[in-house]
């Protein structure tokens, strides 16, 4: 534990000594371009605190704060860094400005450029009243959401222990329960601040003999709804009629007249005109028998 707070506590150090020299690089191009844009000695001193000051306030918001506050410190980090990053380009593109002998309030050749570098370095002092500001506000006002305390109890019950029966528990399973063999006797009638005389006999009520049940056929209900049925639409409705007898017939000749008796079976008949196996059968003997009587009359 020790060894941890050590190593915390080197590197915050560290943290803060390569800050502290950050700080005192960017000092001399800060100061410069303040005096550049009309600040006096005093105010070219402080004017680097302005800028890497609010950047080290943010930087500590953002380890405080939560979610979109948390956000809008990042961003006020995020925004003066690229600004000291900025004046700092610039410092080192114009020499004049390290001496001092530069034009007052110019920091670039071209007229747009000047103005937007003039127009930054004059907002930054602004900017970090009103972020500063509203970033400790922010920080005075923050709630940290409190951490629910783990009980023993909770820590107990999430604990879940488990006793397999193995060979090395002394009992595995508990002994059998053997009834009392032995029979008790049999209560006896003590008359005991009770009258002596015999009770009023009672006749002897003979049960009626039960009614077999006789098993009769129950349809089986069935568990899925029933589909409500309607009219059978026309569409559905099969085209061809039932046919007869004599229709049948005169359908099995056509189709088999050109067929020879061995051909002349059952299941042909039954394919050709398209009728159930026991009608081709029948016809089929018929059939038969037509073209013996047939054949005996031309013998």
């Amino acid at each position: 534990m020790n060894l941890h707070r050590k190593g915390r506590a080197a590197l915050v150090l560290a943290l803060v000594a390569v800050v502290a020299m950050a700080f005192r690089v960017s000092w001399n191009a800060l100061r410069d371009i303040a005096g550049a844009v009309g600040a006096d000695d005093t105010a070219a001193m402080l004017y680097p605190f302005v800028v890497d000051g609010l950047m080290a306030l943010a930087l500590i918001a953002t380890l405080v704060l939560a979610d979109r506050d948390r956000t809008f410190a990042l961003r006020v980090l995020g925004a003066y860094t690229v600004a000291s990053l900025v004046l700092n380009y610039v410092h080192g593109l114009v020499p004049e400005l390290h001496g001092r002998t530069v034009d007052w309030g110019r920091l670039a050749d071209w007229d747009p450029a000047n103005w937007a570098l003039v127009l930054l370095a004059t907002s930054l002092p602004v900017g970090s009243i009103y972020f500063g500001s509203d970033l400790v506000a922010k920080v005075l006002h923050h709630r940290p959401t409190p951490i629910p305390a783990v009980s023993a109890n909770a820590e107990e019950s999430t604990e879940t222990i488990r006793k397999r029966s193995t060979a090395d528990l002394p009992v595995s399973t508990p002994e059998p329960i053997t009834p009392n063999a032995a029979a008790l006797p049999r209560p006896v009638a003590v008359g005991f601040l009770k009258s002596t005389l015999p009770a009023k006999p009672h006749p002897s009520i003979t049960p009626a003999p039960a009614k077999p049940i006789e098993p009769r056929a129950v349809a089986a209900e069935s568990t899925r709804p029933r589909r409500a049925t309607g009219r059978v639409p026309d569409a559905a409705k099969p085209t061809r009629q039932k046919r007869t007898p004599d229709q049948l017939l005169a359908e099995a000749r056509t189709a088999t007249a050109n067929w020879p008796d061995a051909k002349v079976t059952g299941e042909g008949i039954r394919r050709a005109i398209r009728t159930s196996p026991a009608n081709a059968r029948a016809l089929r003997d018929t059939l038969l028998a037509e073209r013996a009587a047939a054949s005996a009359e031309a013998a």
